[in-house]
């Protein structure tokens, strides 16, 4: 049975329609599921180049279903992550925002209407599936666990009008134990309180890195205020009493420097969470006697709490779906289908996530460099791994592409930017070079598989941990010895790495090992801090390009940039990206003095934007992805050398925002 699983939005990318705010609809994405075999996964955003994109994963469908060589006819279920009941209540709501401009229609009919729409006929919408979320969370988990016997958790924001289930996994069955309601959402709650941080949806991860700086004990008693850990495993949480902290410390305003107070409430938070969560668990332990743990949803994206999880020993073996925010949802939905219908042909364990995009053979990447030859110098290495551990041994960093991109949130070797561990000053070069993100916040070590003992703390039955979902130990010895990498209290989020699920990047650790007697790099994703992780060559070779990386490694090709002028970037194509848009406006720009005025902003909820010159905006409004910026700016009036400078310069920060696109013309 070939079933198509998708998450996300209901508007394509380059409209508005039917867009729900990102806080309900979010990390888009489509995975096609035959019998129990993943045949193709990738989240919406790689492909559309909007992070936690909410829009409708056309792209991703189209990716998945070409993987497969079949046709959306072929397709036996279409499965959506979310009840019928709850969609058609997020389509009401919208109609009400907007005034009842739009029209009143249905979950099924305007999903089988957008297919129908980007297939160009019918789609039959007696195929379409609609999965409860937070089972399409516990299916996700579960089912890909290779455990016959187990708890289910999972725990979020919000979904389907609940926060959370606990479920029990027997052989093929999934039992819903119990729910938990929207007032009782341990990621609201969390979100509610970064709020104070200066941070919001999607900043979770990054108040979890904050905290390890702080002390939980100077706002604990304030904290414990804001929850109630009740009998029979139940809590309750008060969102309504988070402004009583605001009363008490200096609330960062967003982009503002951080104090002492504030790390302390991180830390106090990150507390809060981990005592409820293993109220719920030791309680659900008891009461179900088993031993095994499956965790999914977003919340269960704090790997600093699974870390805590695996070491409180209330579990024999713990098992985190590396997808547990929504994107997953599309993963699940497509394993409980099958489940229900009695298709599902296996069950068994994750070993890796890279479902998505080939980054490309020889030949085709070989012809995206081409393109680019004016700006880098690339040749075949015979000895790739060698020559890559090599320059990282010398101090550089390296973006590194290899093969299928991966299905989640995390680079797992195959869509990574690798460092040295060994100097704490590469954790301020990457960051400074790349991700130009908070100092604080930790990068990852990828370890062989084989060593990660000889460096990390792993608890006794749990060896291999493939997918950065745990925060883990390091050894007392080692800390000094991974100094970019050892976090502030003496964890890191560990990856390790297998010969046989991860081949190519296992040889480089192997190398980097042989030359300098550590068998572990900083792996951090592949992006800047504005795009999502790259998918394409062309992704790759951008971000390559405007960021401040050493080398890069692509398939089989070793790269190195070249100086270039102005005079260079003028002769690449220019394009809009489809979740872009120029508006011209009229507008004051002074107290007595009112002009025409050109902004980029994008059609998504929380976009960013930007205000341009003249010259630029003229050059964007007929920019058409075949002609080169200088033509355009020439066509605007930009002619003269001095101002084309100025424009192409402006350009080319606007292409480090991913605002716009370049393409050599021959490519």
């Amino acid at each position: 049975m070939l079933t198509l699983g998708l998450s996300g939005g209901l508007s394509f990318a380059h409209e508005e329609m039917y867009d729900i705010p990102q806080s309900f609809t979010h990390d888009g994405a489509a995975v096609l599921v035959e019998g129990g075999e993943v045949v193709a996964g990738i989240e919406e955003e790689r492909l559309n180049r909007i992070k936690h994109s909410n829009k409708f994963p056309m792209e991703s469908i189209r990716f998945c279903l070409a993987r497969r060589g079949v046709d959306i006819d072929r397709v036996d279920r279409i499965a959506f992550y979310a009840s019928e009941e709850y969609c058609n209540a997020l389509l009401a709501r919208v109609r009400l925002l907007t005034g009842g401009a739009l029209p009143r229609i249905d979950a099924r009919t305007l999903l089988a209407a957008k297919l129908g729409q980007g297939f160009g006929r019918p789609i039959d919408r007696d195929k379409i599936v609609f999965v409860p979320h937070h089972q399409a969370h516990a299916a996700s988990t579960y089912l890909l666990s290779g455990f016959d016997d187990s708890l289910i958790v999972a725990i979020d924001g919000s979904g389907d009008f609940l926060s959370g289930l606990v479920a029990v996994g027997s052989g093929d069955r999934i039992d819903v134990l119990s729910t938990m309601p929207e007032s009782k959402s341990l990621g609201n709650f969390y979100v509610a309180v970064i709020n104070l941080l200066g941070y919001g949806v999607f900043d979770e991860y990054k108040v979890m890195g904050l905290a390890p700086y702080g002390d939980p004990a100077r706002y604990r008693a304030q904290m414990s205020a804001l929850y109630t850990l009740l009998p029979g495993g139940d809590y309750e949480v008060y969102r309504d009493r988070v402004g009583a902290l605001a009363q008490v410390i200096e609330v960062r305003r967003k982009g503002g420097p951080f104090t002492q107070q504030h790390r302390d409430v991180a830390a106090s938070l990150q507390e809060a969470l981990e005592a409820i969560a293993l109220h719920v668990l030791r309680h659900q332990r008891e009461a179900t006697g088993k031993a095994r743990l499956c965790l999914a949803g977003g919340v269960a994206h704090n790997c600093t709490m699974n870390g805590k999880i695996l070491y409180s020993g209330l579990f024999e073996r713990v098992f985190v779906q590396p997808a547990a925010h929504d994107a997953g949802c599309a993963l699940g939905a497509a394993l409980y289908t099958n489940l229900a219908a009695g298709a599902l042909t296996s069950r068994r364990r994750l070993e890796h996530v890279f479902w998505g995009s080939d980054v490309g053979g020889d030949a085709e990447i070989g012809r995206e460099l081409a393109g680019w030859s004016r700006f880098v110098r690339s040749e075949r290495a015979a000895d790739l791994p060698g020559r890559v551990a090599d320059v990282i041994a010398g101090g550089a960093a390296v973006g590194w592409a290899q093969g299928g991109s991966e299905f989640g949130p995390r680079a797992l070797g195959h869509r990574s930017i690798l460092a040295d561990p060994r100097p704490a000053a590469n954790k301020d070069l990457v960051n400074a070079m790349v991700k130009k993100r908070e100092a604080y916040r930790p990068f990852a070590p990828a370890v062989l598989a084989e060593d990660a003992r000889e460096f990390f703390e792993l608890p006794p039955g749990e060896g291999e941990f493939p997918f950065m979902i745990f925060v883990l130990k390091v050894r007392e010895d080692k800390r000094s010895v991974l100094g970019a990498t050892t976090h502030v209290d003496g964890t890191a989020r560990v990856q390790t790495v297998s010969q046989r699920s991860n081949p190519r990047f296992y040889g480089l650790l192997k190398a980097f090992k042989d030359r300098t007697g550590v068998p572990v790099l900083l792996n951090t994703s592949f992006n800047n801090n504005v795009e999502p992780i790259v998918d394409s060559a062309h992704d790759v070779v951008t971000s390559f390009l405007t960021t401040g990386l050493h080398y890069l490694a692509i398939g089989d090709y070793f790269v190195e940039k070249r100086p270039w002028t102005w005079e260079d970037l003028a002769t690449l194509a220019l394009e809009i990206p489809r979740h872009v848009r120029v508006d011209q406006i009229r507008r004051f720009v002074a107290m007595d003095r009112a002009a025409s005025v050109f902004e980029l902003r994008n059609t998504y909820d929380a976009g960013a934007r930007a205000s341009v010159s003249p010259d630029v905006g003229e050059a964007l409004m007929r920019a058409d992805g075949a002609r080169s910026i200088g033509e355009l700016l020439a066509e605007a009036g930009a002619g003269e050398p001095a101002r084309m400078q100025k424009a192409v310069l402006e350009i080319e920060g606007l292409w480090s925002q991913r605002l716009v696109s370049l393409r050599p013309r021959e490519a």
